[in-house]
């Protein structure tokens, strides 16, 4: 795509919250809300200094309170008061929520090969449908991107979110999210311009 911002693209700075608990121990955490570590505080105090020099127009993040606390140094710094995007929460992992893959390999081997050789056709057992929940950010970000043609976004929300709606925008498959993009590193912006015409990936992983 070769949309600029004067054409009605919106510049969408997509960034994965700060650090938390379960992610320190590696365990899934998708809907749960869980509070973020001493560092993903510090994190979140980095994605503020950057927010303070990036021109930013507007700051939105995802209902969870991880994801609106690491946005709170980033709305100080530009004294922009963030929008809640229901659409963004993270996906729900259903039994592997709060759960770690070596855990699951014990309790639920069948489920945990599936995942592993295809995460989006074999979510885990009660967990949310990868495809629905791609779809579902994709609406979000478009929803975002409509309101606020030709700005500065700073989006803040969820890492696996994150891969499944940069899949289902650039046209990759769904299930090739965890190869394509193994992580979102905490509170990196992942720079994407966004219009009704396409997406366009700028940058990815770039560390505050």
């Amino acid at each position: 795509m070769t949309d600029t911002p004067s054409s009605g693209a919106a510049t969408l700075f997509l960034a994965r919250h700060g650090e938390t608990v379960w992610h320190e121990e590696n365990r899934y955490t998708g809907v749960s809300d869980i509070a973020l570590t001493p560092r993903g505080l510090d994190q979140a105090e980095a994605l503020g200094a950057w927010a303070a020099g990036a021109g930013l127009d507007a700051v939105v993040t995802s209902p969870l309170s991880r994801a609106r606390r690491t946005a709170e140094p980033a709305a100080r710094a530009t004294g922009i008061a963030p929008d809640v995007e229901p659409g963004l929460k993270e996906v729900d992992f259903g039994i592997a929520e709060g759960r770690t893959l070596d855990e699951l390999r014990a309790s639920h081997p069948e489920a945990a090969a599936a995942f592993l050789a295809n995460p989006a056709a074999h979510p885990f057992p009660a967990g949310e449908d990868p495809f629905t929940a791609a779809a579902r950010g994709a609406a979000a970000l478009h929803r975002v991107a409509a309101a606020r043609p030709g700005r500065r976004v700073l989006v803040v929300a969820h890492n696996t979110l994150f891969r499944l709606v940069l899949c289902h925008l650039l046209g990759i498959p769904e299930s090739r999210y965890r190869q394509v993009f193994p992580a979102l590193r905490n509170c990196a912006t992942t720079e994407v311009r966004l219009s009704r015409a396409g997406a366009a990936l700028l940058s990815l992983n770039v560390p505050t």
